[in-house]
């Protein structure tokens, strides 16, 4: 099979014969991995609760050695983007010859409002990157009728004057062979912005930098400065990815203490990575080449997780040599919220599922790597072993400490309970377990490092509990973690494929 023709796979059910089953078996795994692991905790304590035991103290000693590695990286990168927040990167940009880059701005909106779409604007327009070497493409799905198009014509009015280069484009529905969602949205607004600007300004590819935000993207004033200054450094542009920080500080202060949690776990997940570029690859908000992403045929349209797979497509079409950089500077976005509590933990939980859904990626990595000869076998190896521990850990590691980790006192009889060992278990998890919690104070000091102003309609008491949200730190990595991972590698695992699920965008 040639290059071309496995870059762009979805699902099994596009392959056939010997290939097909191969797919299909690594759709399986993940899940399948998941679940063996969680039924061999639950069997062994009560087939073999010694052995469980010592299981269960061994994995909660290396939750605690990753805690406490995870919080250093969680340091060192809030000091980076502070020390990059206080940076002129316009002053550090002039040391070099810019003037012939390019910024590309792609915004998929579906039903958003006019005042979350107009705010992401409001902060491009505010941006001091040049508007005369911009270009902006706000593109608006047919499928949801007339709001899309009233929104994007009134802001393509009111911005016409701030972007020489703005174009307001429709996504038709029904395309055959599409998922309708984000990554078929933004590759039809770029493959319109190459046919209407780019082309026929005649600018080369390998002068444009192309971002795709998240429609409730705000950015920095100096965010097209860091971006181009990172571009122009590295080691081979083209060849590279730009990952910037999702904060999610938009509404944060009126989002539930629930959703706080969940959407700062995100980001200090997002700021570890950024730590370690070797397993940094796109997620969200992301920048690259536009030479690249028109090598690639744009981003993928049969899929769901198109944010992380543009970095899989690219390493798979460069033979293994692409990297995603890590700016270490944050992009603000929006906490899930919704008009109810309980609308916000239905919309919480959906979310995560869909950011689950990545597993999608899993099989495609590894099917690539089978065909693809030219990378070296170390490097394939260190990306599936990262992989399969990644997801592995989503799925399984926080239900192993708060849900099963006594169950070989419940479950090993009364032979195993006479043991010394069944005495100790539940204190030894304890102190295991108590002191892991450094991770949770150093991510409480960060989250509160990061927050912005308080509005005036909150009390002082808003802050203490803004630091106390962190006791739900347990509930929420099984219940918006754990839960919503093993569910998409589940439905993985059966060939129940997902759709894109779009996030609302609530404001009060």
């Amino acid at each position: 099979m040639e290059k071309k023709n496995y870059l762009k796979i979805g699902f099994s059910p596009e392959l056939e014969g010997r290939d097909r089953f191969i797919y299909r078996a690594l759709e399986i795994f993940p899940g399948f991995l998941a679940w063996a692991t969680l039924c061999g905790v639950v069997f062994g304590s009560y087939f073999y609760p010694v052995g469980a035991a010592f299981f269960i103290i061994i994995f909660d000693i290396y939750w605690l050695v990753k805690t406490v590695f995870l919080s250093f990286h969680l340091r060192a990168n809030w000091k980076r983007m502070q020390e990059n927040l206080h940076t002129d990167w316009l002053e550090r940009l002039n040391r070099l010859n810019w003037s012939h880059l390019w910024q590309l701005v792609i915004l998929p909106m579906s039903k958003e409002s006019e005042t979350v779409v107009g705010h992401s604007l409001e902060a491009i327009a505010n941006s001091e990157w040049p508007k005369e070497k911009m270009i902006v493409v706000l593109a608006y799905e047919e499928r949801f009728g007339a709001h899309g198009k009233e929104v994007a014509l009134a802001l393509e009015e009111k911005y016409k004057n701030k972007f020489p280069n703005f174009l307001a484009v429709m996504h038709p529905k029904g395309i055959s062979g599409e998922i309708p969602g984000k990554g078929s949205n933004e590759s039809w607004a770029a493959r319109t912005a190459k046919k209407v600007f780019i082309d026929t300004m005649k600018i080369p590819y390998e002068d444009i930098v192309v971002s795709s935000f998240d429609i409730d993207t705000q950015i920095p004033k100096q965010y097209f400065e860091i971006l181009a200054w990172h571009f122009l450094t590295a080691k081979n542009p083209v060849q590279s990815s730009f990952q910037p920080v999702p904060i999610y500080n938009n509404n944060i202060w009126d989002a539930p203490a629930l959703s706080r949690v969940v959407a700062s776990s995100g980001t200090f997940w997002q700021m570890m990575q950024q730590e370690r570029p070797e397993r940094l690859t796109t997620f969200s908000s992301h920048s690259m080449s536009f030479k690249t992403l028109v090598g690639l045929d744009f981003w993928q349209t049969n899929i769901v997780s198109e944010d992380s797979r543009i970095f899989w497509n690219a390493l798979l079409y460069y033979d293994g040599e692409y990297e995603s950089l890590p700016l270490s500077f944050p992009v603000s976005m929006d906490a899930n919220l919704a008009p109810t509590f309980w609308g916000t933990v239905k919309n919480v939980y959906k979310q995560q599922r869909r950011w689950a859904w990545g597993v999608e990626n899993f099989p495609y990595v590894v099917f690539g790597f089978l065909k693809n000869k030219k990378i070296p076998f170390r490097k394939k190896a260190y990306y599936i072993f990262n992989m399969i521990e990644g997801y592995w850990s989503w799925s399984t590691n926080a239900i192993m400490i708060f849900a099963l980790g006594w169950l070989p006192v419940f479950l090993g009889g009364r032979e195993f309970n006479n043991l010394v060992l069944a005495y100790n278990l539940p204190n030894i998890t304890r102190t295991i377990m108590t002191f892991s919690m450094i991770g949770l104070v150093t991510s409480a000091i960060i989250s509160m490092k990061l927050l912005p102003p308080r509005p005036e309609r909150y009390g002082k008491r808003r802050h203490t509990y803004m630091a106390l949200q962190w006791l739900l730190v347990p509930f929420t990595i099984t219940f918006f973690g754990s839960i919503p991972a093993i569910e998409a590698q589940t439905r993985l695992m059966l060939g129940k494929y997902m759709g894109f699920w779009i996030t609302p965008k609530h404001r009060k």
